[in-house]
């Protein structure tokens, strides 16, 4: 009895003491942030401070601290979440769109279904996960220099200017307004001097002038971290000038901290720190890269094994632990900022429901934004808009029925996605005739034709196959799950699980079937998967991709014996991002595009979608096809096969229209110089399919226009790797591009009359200029007024460079006036060393719809200004 009195009282003593952390200062809502963050550091152990300074925290259970994971993403709508949620179109699409108000709202209501989403996995007991906190790495505000970089297509394009403007309007919008609290924490990335090529960008040094740095690769940056008031920085995994980013004394020190007085946190690029020490080999091991590291200010290790090491980096003298508290103030102070302490009275975004989750508003903002991302590139004959009265249409290409294609990287999974062909067929109506095809592959000619086996699939007398899943990667111990499904044919976006209970990450699947022959035949099939798998025929290993898949189907045969048994047994493992598995079985056939242009000889017009798609171009992707290397491009040509395919297509005599989807420039010279009419829709998110069908139709007049130059041919670019911004991008290449940076057609016509600006005036004086804009046609729409200034003479000074840009809506006939203010520093200049001048003498000053000089078709005139500056 005594023993038991006195574990009872051990007990009631310790559930006392476990509540005291409620009277420490930390969770006082009403005191100053600052007091409640040094409370809170003080309290905790080496060992636990150094456990906050990974990406996955874990819980401190004394203190009521509780597990969080800092790893979060939402480039276009939150990413990888395990719920629907709204896809907006890829951020370089969203650049096409030149819509600073557009996308501060997006952002803003990406961070209201971020706020409901963790609010859900809060009340889930799921708050501690990956891809449900408030912290979101976005921004990528890098430079798009090379249209090879797979990961371009993140960013807002090639311009240092537009990039900043964009990228502040979405710091503004997902962070919210409120005086106290965020809304969420956004993070710009990748700081700095980053933009591929993805295969080797672990251990790239890249040593850029100081002209080069300031002019191009730090502007966006510091509008971001100055002016717009950005929670987080994400060092890059490259090397600047010997030293690695989240190492560098120039970034992390002398800019970062010190000239820009950056307060908020800084975390690494996942896994960053290893290189140190793996790649570039400037460190010796973990512990003198953690040590490093934190020396310079980062505060924080996306990763689960470098800086672990600071303990042993205090205890040997590397660091103090003060430097720690310095690094953990920072991030305690952004966890507070988010109201993760305070009751959920005290924060109104904590209050956001989970029915705002893909709500009306977001996906009609959703539909504005992919319509207003679509770029006209040629329209001769007046061949669109296309009439909707026509009684037959064809719908031909790998990107025509292409959901993967149309939602980008770094995505959410909504409910629904409107592809091409369901956005014609939802115009035209059933009265139409829609004839689908997809024809071709992105890069080949040859098809499975895929036949449904599934009436074929049984697994101990039941019909399907049993699926087995696994917590761990490795198909060990008792499967979690244990199902039947239909076949093998799983799509699962990063942070949805394939099972009940399974986790998100980290899990591995077995499926097995009998395969019962319907008559003696040959069978073709595919298997396919990421991150890995092997398949077995009667317990014969026949593909094996476990731990070197390549994106890309495998195609294998089966001989069969009419009303045999095979037996079929499909390993598969997930880690990280998305995944997915399947099974496809068919007839392989090579597309005969004679024979295809025959079967379309009566319809009124063809629309070919085609272009790439990210299943080719992404970050550090394991692709190799041609024209692919490691998620980059080796050439911006479009696949031979699709430029057969237009040929093809062309010789019906039918009006042949090409939808491209990219996430970079696409030099299409032939495809120019034949087809009658080009657009250009990206990855427009889950609208896609009824923005392009409204641009076809004439329902809404195209208004996009290019945040990065079309090439002409490979012929334009410099060495990948070559950094120098010499013959790179609008601002200092020196040839004719196809299309260049700004530019976009329209189905009206825009004229541009009554420019006022001063002839002549004293450094340091702000310049105003004003414009009439007129809408001459015979269509409502949109015109980007772009304002572009440039210093002839001047050595290296830019060819020109964009200083102001309004979108302006204008119904026919309408007119209006735009003005701008150019301030001291859009007038100025980089010098070799970096330093910001205004130069005296002649300053043009050029207004309109695009770049002066480069105008195609009916593309706006431009007005010109010469400015004395004395």
């Amino acid at each position: 009895m005594k023993k038991l009195i006195v574990f009872i009282g051990l007990f009631v003593a310790g559930s006392s003491l476990g509540q005291q952390y409620k009277s420490f200062p930390m969770w006082d809502h009403t005191l100053p942030v600052e007091q409640r963050v040094n409370d809170l550091v003080h309290r905790l152990t080496l060992e636990e401070k150094v456990g906050q300074m990974v990406n996955a925290a874990p819980a401190i259970t004394h203190l009521g601290i509780p597990a969080y994971d800092w790893w979060n993403e939402t480039l276009h709508g939150v990413a990888r979440t395990p719920y629907h949620v709204t896809s907006y179109p890829q951020a370089i699409a969203m650049a096409a769109t030149w819509d600073t108000a557009a996308l501060f709202l997006m952002a803003d209501y990406s961070a209201t279904e971020g706020r409901a989403i963790h609010n859900r996995a809060t009340a889930e007991g799921k708050d501690n996960e990956r891809y449900v906190g408030l912290t979101y790495w976005t921004p990528n505000i890098n430079i798009f220099r090379d249209p090879r970089w797979g990961r371009g297509q993140e960013t807002y394009g090639e311009d240092p200017y537009l990039t900043a403007k964009l990228g502040a309007a979405f710091v503004r919008g997902l962070q919210g307004d409120d005086p106290i609290y965020l809304k969420a924490a956004a993070c710009a990335k990748h700081f700095a001097v980053h933009s591929g090529p993805e295969p080797s960008r672990h251990s790239d040094d890249i040593h850029p002038s100081l002209h080069d740095l300031w002019d191009t690769y730090l502007p966006a940056f510091h509008e971001l971290v100055v002016n717009a008031g950005v929670a987080g920085v994400m060092c890059a995994y490259n090397a600047v000038d010997g030293q690695p980013c989240c190492g560098n004394d120039l970034l992390m020190t002398n800019i970062l901290r010190r000239q820009w007085k950056f307060t908020g946190y800084v975390t690494s690029d996942c896994w960053a720190l290893d290189d140190f020490f793996k790649y570039h080999k400037t460190h010796k091991d973990a512990t003198a890269a953690a040590a490093d590291a934190l020396i310079h200010s980062t505060d924080i290790e996306c990763g689960t094994s470098v800086y672990y090491s600071l303990i042993n980096a205090v205890k040997t003298g590397l660091i103090s632990e003060a430097q720690l508290d310095t690094s953990l103030s920072r991030l305690f102070t952004i966890r507070y900022r988010l109201g993760l302490f305070d009751p959920v009275s005290q924060v109104r975004y904590a209050q956001t429901p989970a029915s705002v989750l893909e709500s009306p508003e977001h996906d009609a903002h959703a539909l504005k934004m992919a319509s207003e991302s679509i770029v006209l590139l040629k329209n001769s004959e007046g061949v669109l808009p296309l009439s909707k009265k026509i009684k037959r249409i064809a719908v031909i290409g790998p990107n025509a029925d292409n959901k993967i294609a149309v939602l980008g990287n770094y995505n959410g999974t909504p409910s629904r996605v409107v592809t091409v062909v369901e956005g014609i067929r939802e115009k035209l109506g059933p009265d139409v005739t829609l004839i689908y095809e997809k024809a071709i592959n992105h890069t080949n000619d040859t098809l499975l034709n895929y036949r449904d086996i599934t009436a074929m699939l049984s697994f101990k007398g039941s019909p399907g196959v049993q699926a087995a899943y696994f917590d761990n990667e490795q198909l060990e111990g008792t499967p979690l799950q244990t199902l039947i499904e239909k076949d093998i044919d799983h799509y699962w976006a990063e942070g949805q699980t394939p099972a009940p209970n399974l986790k998100t990450i980290h899990y591995s699947a077995r499926y097995t079937t009998f395969l019962k022959a319907a008559a003696t035949e040959i069978m073709n099939f595919e298997v396919d998967g990421d991150d890995g798998y092997r398949l077995f025929i009667n317990d014969s290993l026949i593909v094996d991709a476990w731990t070197k898949n390549r994106w890309g189907a495998r195609p294998f045969v089966l001989p069969v014996r009419k009303d045999s048994s095979y037996k079929i047994v499909v390993e598969f493992h997930q880690n990280e991002g998305n995944a997915f598995i399947q099974v496809k079985a068919g007839d392989r056939v090579k597309t005969d595009f004679a024979a295809l242009a025959g079967r379309l000889k009566d319809v009124d017009a063809i629309i070919f979608a085609g272009g790439i798609s990210p299943q080719l171009e992404g970050e550090e992707m394991p692709v190799s096809v041609p024209g692919f290397d490691g998620g980059d491009r080796t050439t911006i040509m479009l696949p031979k096969v699709q430029t057969a395919l237009l040929k093809a297509l062309q010789q019906t005599g039918k009006p042949v229209v090409f939808v491209m989807m990219t996430g970079s420039a696409i030099a299409i010279p032939e495809e120019d110089a034949k087809l009658p009419a080009i657009i250009n829709a990206w990855y427009g998110g889950q609208r896609a399919g009824t923005a392009i069908a409204d641009v076809l139709f004439g329902d809404y007049n195209p208004s996009g226009r290019l945040p990065v130059t079309f090439y002409a041919s490979d012929k334009d670019l410099r060495s990948f790797k070559d950094y120098s911004m010499q013959n790179r991008t609008y601002r200092y290449f020196r040839g004719k591009p196809l299309y260049p940076f700004g530019y976009g057609l329209s189905y009206t016509h825009f004229s541009y009359s009554e420019l006022k600006v001063a002839e002549s005036v004293r450094k340091g004086t702000p310049v105003s200029i004003s414009v009439l804009l007129t809408n001459t046609g015979q269509f409502d729409g949109d015109e980007v007024v772009q304002l572009y200034v440039s210093h002839p003479g001047v050595a290296n000074a830019p060819i020109r460079a964009l200083k102001g840009f309004q979108r302006i809506s204008l119904k026919h006939g309408e007119s209006k006036k735009v003005s701008f203010t150019l301030t001291t520093e859009d007038l100025s200049l980089v010098d070799d060393n970096g330093k910001r001048y205004q130069p005296g003498g002649k300053t043009v000053i050029s207004i309109g719809g695009g770049q002066p000089g480069q105008e195609r078709g009916d593309m706006n005139k431009v007005l010109l200004h010469t400015v004395m500056v004395r």
